[in-house]
């Protein structure tokens, strides 16, 4: 249980809709009777912090009236800080009402949609994607088959751009085989996001000429995976995949039996020929709220910071990202408590810890894939991203923040 000093409700201060968080130009005296120079900043974070210290101590009356002035203050359409405030306040609603709701389900094309146009605006995702798949395809070069075993498959947008890259193998692609594993979803079909997954991965690879397998498994605790549930033939070349996803397995906090080690376990237990890790190199598992909920706040402003300065206010697919994927996350971790709670990511030195103790050893970085991936965000991407290396960890940032890492590792 946490306590905490008992917050003061700041008096209200007026701000329009269109100017929360924003700092006013030029200080001191006001210019004449303009009654935008009047209008004072309302602090949304300072605001949020403090619902949140109340939430958790239980004093309801401070936590409602507080997120009466954030959401006075807050839009979904608004600037990058009003937005955050917004999905903050649903967060911390969520968990005044002892919920953490969704909504509702969204169709795949519309996801890509939305990711599309992430892609365009922000490098993460895309340059992690293209690490791991020249990697995969390096260590391919020479294999019959290719078996990859993807924790966290979701739509399987990676994996087209590698399917063009082993057609296009001198000599001819390799067979690919691909073990989608995925959390199942709720229904009467928990595993049909996952088949659907590979029978658009198997159109994919006709249209390429790449032999292809698909495996779908849908299990709620990927600690659970035995080894035959892989189907690892002798001969072919194995790689491991994780696109930040192994944030969503349980660590000691909860389980002390550590989800997060079995998993790593059973992947050595693979003799994976390379095992790609990209993570979230995020702060917000702490195990008391207050402190979590601050690390979270950190975190998102820059996600959200990010698409301020690189996409119009107006765009659809910007609002449906910030909603059905930042929006979730976020509800996530800061309405949800114990196995419920799923967003539980660890910084990258953390995972080099984690992985170094399971028994593996990281593989040194290309420079020449460190170089292309770094030409790749100063040509396509805002002057305010990142990329920067720490030992073998290939590091992605937006104004100094690290918020992605990449590293491969085989049993030591």
């Amino acid at each position: 249980m946490e306590y905490q000093k008992q917050p003061e409700v700041p008096e209200k201060k007026s701000s329009p809709k269109h100017n929360g968080g924003r700092k006013a130009r030029g200080g001191g005296k006001k210019q004449g009777k303009n009654k935008k120079d009047d209008e004072e900043t309302v602090d949304l974070r300072g605001l949020l912090v403090l619902c949140a210290q109340a939430v958790s101590s239980s004093d309801f009356r401070t936590a409602n009236e507080l997120l009466k002035q954030i959401r006075q203050n807050s839009s979904p359409t608004g600037d990058g800080s009003q937005r955050l405030a917004h999905f903050f306040a649903n967060g911390l609603e969520a968990r005044l009402a002892g919920s953490s709701l969704s909504s509702n389900r969204i169709s795949a094309a519309d996801i890509l949609k939305a990711y599309k146009t992430h892609l365009q605006a922000c490098p993460f995702k895309k340059l992690s994607i293209l690490f791991a798949n020249k990697t995969i395809y390096h260590a391919a070069e020479h294999a019959a088959t290719l078996h990859i075993v993807d924790f966290g498959i979701m739509f399987g947008f990676q994996w087209p751009i590698l399917i063009q890259f082993l057609a296009m193998r001198p000599g001819g692609p390799p067979k690919l085989r691909i073990t989608g594993i995925e959390l199942p979803q709720r229904g009467f079909r928990p595993s049909e996001r996952n088949e659907e997954t590979g029978r658009r991965l198997a159109k994919y690879c006709e249209r390429f000429g790449v032999p292809f397998e698909y495996h779908p498994i849908a299990s709620q605790n990927w600690e659970s995976i035995e080894m035959e549930d892989l189907k690892i033939e002798a001969g072919e070349v194995v790689a491991v995949n994780s696109l930040c996803r192994l944030k969503n397995l349980l660590e000691e906090s909860i389980d002390s039996n550590s989800p997060r080690n079995a998993v790593l376990k059973l992947i050595k237990r693979m003799k994976p020929d390379i095992f790609v890790q990209t993570v979230i190199n995020g702060a917000y598992n702490a195990p008391f709220f207050v402190t979590r909920f601050r690390e979270a706040l950190f975190h998102f402003s820059s996600l959200f910071d990010i698409f301020e300065c690189t996409l119009g206010r107006e765009d659809p697919e910007r609002m449906m990202f910030e909603r059905e994927i930042y929006g979730r996350e976020l509800m996530n971790a800061v309405a949800a408590e114990g196995a419920e709670r799923v967003e539980r990511p660890e910084t990258y030195k953390q995972w080099q810890i984690r992985n170094v103790r399971a028994g593996f050893k990281a593989v040194p970085l290309s420079k020449e894939l460190l170089e292309k991936v770094r030409g790749k965000m100063k040509s396509m991407y805002h002057k305010d991203f990142v990329l920067d290396q720490d030992g073998n960890w290939m590091l992605q940032g937006w104004k100094g923040r690290i918020i992605y890492a990449s590293s491969c590792w085989v049993p030591a």
